[in-house]
């Protein structure tokens, strides 16, 4: 059984590749992708299908449209699909690994030396790392709310899941949020208009398919009995992340309020880590899902961090390129049915709820303590919006103002 058409009607160069192409391709963008999802969407187009001419700018388009309308990090399901289209397998793996390896390399390196950082200087620089994590995710609030809160339908549904956040409380008020998300588009919003779509030019078998999503499927609901049986630490870290990258909706921000309830409310990170590590993210190039890795060294001691970091980056990336190959074959038909628009359009309205829930605890109630926490916040958001700043200047900036505040 082979893994994946190919139409014979299609030019060579945008069907056949080597994996090491693949690998080196991506590994240049993988350490120089700044900015967050779409501006590496704006990378990858500008790498692969202008410059390399990989495949035509409409395949790539379909591409771009299926990873935003399914669960997971968007820009890494695209270079995996992408992979895959160019070289198979082992191209969408060699995508996958030279994409995400820089970033998760330098993050796992402030995850061991942040245990070094103390005295005011380090302390400091922490909390100003925080104070970017309020910058960044108020932008992350903004400009998802004004795409995906377009009526009073909508805005409703956001609202309510913040509601359901605050009084359920944890992972479960966020997945019920999400859930009332999508019954409520799925009830409401069904007329969404219909987008021009083609069939991916290369796309796995729909057997290949079928097997992906029970693969997704068997893991989310198996690895907790899993976990439970086994008392495992480790199986309980692929769990965690399995299930926060399962959930994952609307952009790669979306996964902070749900990794924050799966390890800081479970005392396994601290809450001062998590956020100065999720404002350290944003100093890196490549995928925001490389937080995982952080957290994953973070949640393990001495040689048994790198394993923690390894299967916590495994675990979140996992159940997106599970869906994007169990979506490929089913794309054209999936993307015109109003019921499957409708879920999406209300749990997008959701995770922007879940995501303002957050904004507020643990972001602002852990990182703003006073009047000139507010000014410095502030001022990052502005930069970030109004003069689109790149994030990694941000990030400069308020640990620099961290430091001089534990000096004033």
């Amino acid at each position: 059984m082979s893994f994946s058409e190919r139409p014979t009607n299609l030019p060579e160069q945008q069907s056949k590749g080597h994996v090491l192409e693949v690998f080196l391709a991506f590994l240049k963008l993988g350490l120089t992708s700044f900015g967050g999802p779409i501006a590496h969407l704006g990378y990858f187009r500008e790498e692969i299908v202008k410059r390399r001419k990989w495949l035509a700018d409409d395949a790539y388009a379909d591409l771009v449209a299926l990873c935003q309308f399914l669960p997971g990090p968007a820009s890494s399901q695209v270079g995996f699909g992408l992979g895959l289209m160019r070289a198979g397998p082992m191209g969408a793996l060699a995508a996958f690994v030279a994409f995400t390896a820089p970033s998760a390399l330098l993050l796992f390196a402030f995850a061991y030396w942040a245990s070094y950082l103390q005295g005011p200087v380090g302390l400091g620089m922490i909390h100003g790392l925080k104070l970017v994590a309020v910058a960044v995710v108020a932008q992350a609030v903004w400009g998802m709310a004004r795409n995906f809160c377009v009526d009073q339908l909508r805005a409703g549904l956001a609202v309510l899941a913040v509601v359901l956040i605050v009084a359920l409380g944890g992972a479960g008020g966020q997945i019920a949020a999400i859930v009332a998300g999508g019954l409520g588009g799925f009830l409401f919003c069904r007329s969404e208009p219909k987008a021009e779509v083609h069939d991916v030019s290369f796309a796995p078998r729909r057997r290949v398919g079928l097997i992906a999503i029970i693969l997704f499927a068997a893991l989310l609901f198996g690895l907790p009995m899993v976990s439970d049986l086994t008392g495992s630490s480790l199986v309980y870290v692929f769990d965690s992340f399995y299930h926060s990258g399962s959930l994952v909706f609307g952009g790669g921000h979306v996964v902070l309020p749900l990794l924050e309830a799966k390890v800081v409310g479970t005392g396994m990170v601290s809450e001062n880590s998590f956020l100065a590590g999720y404002g350290a993210t944003q100093a890196v190039p490549g995928p925001l899902f490389t937080f995982a890795g952080y957290l994953g060294a973070e949640m393990q001691t001495g040689y048994a961090a790198w394993v923690g970091a390894t299967i916590a980056l495994l675990g979140i990336f996992l159940p997106g390129f599970l869906l994007l190959i169990a979506g490929l074959p089913y794309w054209a038909w999936l993307r015109q049915t109003p019921s499957a628009r409708g879920i999406m359009a209300g749990a997008n309205a959701a995770v922007v709820g879940v995501l303002g829930a957050a904004l507020y605890s643990p972001v602002w109630t852990s990182a703003v303590l006073d009047a000139k926490d507010f000014a410095a916040a502030l001022c990052g958001f502005v930069l970030l919006l109004s003069f689109k700043a790149p994030p990694w200047v941000v990030v400069v900036l308020l640990a620099v103002t961290g430091v001089g505040f534990a000096f004033i």
